[in-house]
């Protein structure tokens, strides 16, 4: 294998701290479920809301589900997260300590859809008489927002507990970089000076040369992916998630280019994914030339969607040739993360996530 400064300059080996994921380029992903399950617990574990002459405190987090992963794509941090949560709550008014009122708190929709001012909170009572109206309402005026306070410190430190590690030094930063930079500068420029003075005579070789070398080239690695989706919707309105700008702008959460006619490019997430549209037969069939915008230059997949609408659902089937090796595992989670639980997720087309090879 050729060192730094020596032979084809594409099969370089440099020691890099990002060499594992050059650049931030790949997909790469942490959950951070468990992480939030504990985090949640421990923040409103004896969380007491105290004003004037009442006192309130979380008593129990009664249920907490959901889930919580952090994902990197081209050094661009993704946060996902979705819970719901209900929490238990007493309360009693000073004057009176020894008669305690309790009730629930519920969160339905705390994700990173919602801005936290948005995210909805709602207040109940057990068993209402004058004494527990006082304090529920006491509860919907500034209880609420205490616990907004709450929630606002988990999505801030899962934000920064996951950026750990997850985005990785490029070349540029790491400091030693730049010393290997400068021991090489003086050898580049001896190699650079040398060729030129072959250039005239090397021009005729590359000329003669040319003609077979159109014919050489390298070998690439691929897989084939085969799954199976179910989507609880009628063939068209899952069709339209595929086909309509509006629709995959919402299910992809970025502005998206898509222009569905025999020979029109799409253009997702940022630019790292596009193509062009193949083949398209409303309702049953999609079929594109697709790519990850770091695959070799001009290689692209070939995917297939199949729609099969029955009595209560619509199963979606997808085959996709020549995914380059090193991404195939990477390709079947991204497919399952970025499209079908978004599609599922955005429009409300059922939760259960299963494939078949």
């Amino acid at each position: 294998m050729a060192k730094w400064g020596e032979g084809d300059p594409r099969w370089i080996v440099e020691e890099r701290p990002d060499a594992t994921n050059v650049n931030n380029w790949h997909w790469t992903e942490k959950n951070a479920t468990p992480w939030s399950k504990e985090r949640l617990q421990q923040l409103f574990d004896d969380f007491k809301i105290v004003q004037s002459d009442i006192e309130c405190a979380v008593d129990a987090v009664d249920k907490c589900t959901g889930e919580a992963t952090v994902n990197n794509r081209k050094g661009k941090l993704i946060f996902f997260y979705e819970w719901e949560l209900v929490l238990k709550w007493s309360g009693r008014l000073l004057k009176n300590s020894k008669l305690s009122h309790k009730g629930k708190l519920t969160i339905p929709n705390l994700s990173e859809e919602n801005s936290l001012e948005d995210v909805e909170l709602t207040v109940t009572i057990d068993e209402s008489n004058d004494e527990s109206e006082t304090l529920k309402q006491f509860m919907y005026n500034v209880g609420r927002e205490r616990v907004r306070q709450q929630l606002g410190v988990y999505i801030k430190e899962l934000k920064e507990e996951y950026s750990k590690n997850l985005i990785l030094p490029k070349k540029s930063d790491d400091g030693s970089g730049g010393a290997l930079k400068d021991a090489n500068n003086a050898k580049n420029a001896a190699q650079q000076k040398a060729a030129s003075g072959v250039t005239s005579s090397s021009s005729s070789i590359n000329s003669s040369s040319n003609s077979k070398s159109s014919s050489v080239g390298c070998k690439l690695d691929v897989r084939t992916l085969s799954m199976c989706e179910e989507f609880h919707c009628n063939a068209n309105d899952l069709y339209n998630a595929l086909t309509k700008p509006d629709m995959v702008t919402a299910f992809t959460r970025a502005p998206a280019k898509v222009d569905a006619v025999r020979g029109g490019e799409f253009v997702l997430y940022g630019g790292n994914v596009l193509g062009k549209f193949e083949e398209l037969v409303p309702e049953k069939k999609i079929q594109q030339s697709w790519r990850l915008k770091n695959w070799s230059s001009g290689h692209y997949s070939h995917v297939v969607i199949e729609l099969e609408e029955t009595s209560s659902s619509t199963m979606m089937t997808l085959k996709q040739t020549g995914i380059p090796a090193s991404e195939y595992d990477a390709m079947r989670t991204n497919w399952h993360r970025y499209y079908w639980h978004s599609i599922k997720q955005t429009f409300g087309f059922g939760s259960s996530i299963s494939d078949a090879l």
